[in-house]
């Protein structure tokens, strides 16, 4: 019985035991089915992280791509709408209108919103709005005038112009026409898949910059009032102007400012000459020859202009300070930049330009401001022929009128042609300066970006 006992107690052992074993590897298998399911879960986060970088990639790589076909579709379209441009601008003719019951544009840059939309309100209800006028003086310039946009043979097919004159739209007539300082109608058109918009510019109607680099001892004095007068109505501070005194000077180290010029001679040297010797040797004439040429005043002016249109477009001058905006909203925006003129204008035209800068302009010969209040007046309803119509019109002030002679015009001369060309997300944009004597047209500069 003893026997039989500690036999049954061996086996419970032997049982108890066995059962231990089976417990430890149950808890092996669970740790490894674990141990499998984690790295499982590992790799499918490390497929996962390596589909997305490749997909992004691949993404970002067909974005590159696409923006440099698009970009080039775009560069080719501003190149080809620059042609365009410059070829009508050859035959363009700007004229100033007459606005006598129109709003004016002089005092634009300064009225706030508010004052902006009550002057459009009464203007709308007095039907003064495009295609509304009984007796419509306009003779606005349209680009699509100068030649047939539809025809085959013209420069190029353009079949999509913006409508600027649509009279659900009432808008402020600047002199030409079209909102200032645009000489004709915006144009917009399409080239392959761009879309193209061509605006010119009148640069007589904006403040010289190139008046602040004047080396006229004399003059040193109406020079900074007149400054100081344009860039306190454009809510310029005190340390602001400092500033650009500043720089302006810096670059009137590199290269004086010029109003007039007169025919210049100097030595130009004769290239070398290569004749045969007695025995037919090429031989080489080595003593340098020079001649005397006229450089004439157009010569000068151009030269002057582009010299000067690259300085003034340089880091020495804190763009970004003329670019802030004074005035921003749904409808238009105004800054110092919009009313500077960058392009090495010499002369301001009393029938084209603004309040501010028609007063910055008579600092040289007084009463400023009652002159350009006058010349406003007056201009509405006819505009001036020439500067001698100016001193009959306001003989009080011809003594001041013929001290600023040489700073003022009736006449533009100085243009600038703004393409936008844009395909997909690219854009592609050119500014080109151009003067324009009479029949004859010379580019200034060219900036592409």
């Amino acid at each position: 019985m003893a026997k039989k006992q500690t036999k049954t107690k061996k086996m419970q052992r032997i049982n108890k035991k066995k059962l231990m074993s089976y417990e430890g590897l149950n808890d092996c298998s669970d740790c490894r089915s674990g141990l499998v399911l984690l790295v499982t879960l590992a790799l499918l986060i490390v497929l996962s992280m390596v589909g997305y970088t490749l997909s992004s990639r691949i993404a970002a790589r067909r974005h590159r791509e696409r923006y440099i076909i698009d970009y080039q579709k775009a560069r080719y379209g501003c190149d080809s709408a620059v042609k365009y441009a410059l070829a009508i601008l050859q035959d363009i003719k700007p004229q100033v209108i007459s606005r006598p019951n129109e709003p004016d544009f002089s005092d634009l840059f300064y009225l706030g919103e508010e004052e902006y939309q009550e002057l459009l309100a009464e203007a709308a209800g007095e039907d003064w709005r495009s295609g509304e006028m009984e007796n419509d003086t306009r003779n606005d310039i349209d680009i699509n005038d100068i030649y047939d946009i539809n025809d085959a043979n013209d420069i190029n097919d353009v079949n999509a112009v913006g409508d600027f004159s649509d009279s659900n739209t009432p808008i402020i007539p600047g002199p030409y026409g079209p909102p200032w300082p645009l000489v004709a109608k915006p144009m917009e058109f399409e080239i392959g898949s761009s879309t193209v918009t061509i605006e010119i510019e009148d640069e007589n109607a904006k403040y010289p910059l190139g008046w602040m680099l004047l080396s006229d001892a004399k003059s040193q004095r109406e020079v900074v009032a007149g400054f100081e007068t344009f860039c306190e109505w454009m809510d310029i501070n005190e340390i602001e102007i400092d500033a650009l005194k500043m720089q302006l000077g810096e670059i009137s180290k590199i290269k004086p400012f010029k109003l007039e010029f007169k025919p210049r001679k100097k030595k130009k040297l004769v290239r070398t000459t290569v004749y045969p010797d007695k025995r037919g040797r090429r031989r080489v004439s080595k003593r340098p020859r020079f001649r005397e040429i006229t450089v004439s005043p157009s010569r000068q002016i151009a030269r002057q202009s582009a010299d000067f249109s690259k300085l003034f477009h340089c880091s020495l001058v804190d763009t970004d300070l003329l670019a802030r905006p004074t005035i921003e909203s749904e409808t238009r925006k105004e800054s110092t930049l919009k009313y500077t003129g960058m392009w090495a204008s010499r002369r301001v035209n009393i029938n084209t330009a603004p309040r501010h800068v028609l007063e910055a302009a008579f600092v040289f010969g007084g009463d400023a401001d009652r002159i350009a209040d006058g010349i406003i007046r007056h201009r509405r309803i006819k505009p001036f022929k020439d500067v001698s119509e100016l001193r009959s019109a306001l003989f009080r002030y011809s003594d001041s009128i013929k001290k600023c002679e040489k700073y003022i015009t009736t006449v533009s001369n100085l243009f600038t042609i703004k393409v936008t060309a844009v395909s997909g997300a690219a854009k592609a944009s050119a500014v080109i300066a151009v003067s324009k004597e009479g029949g004859s047209m010379k580019k200034i500069a060219v900036f592409s970006y």
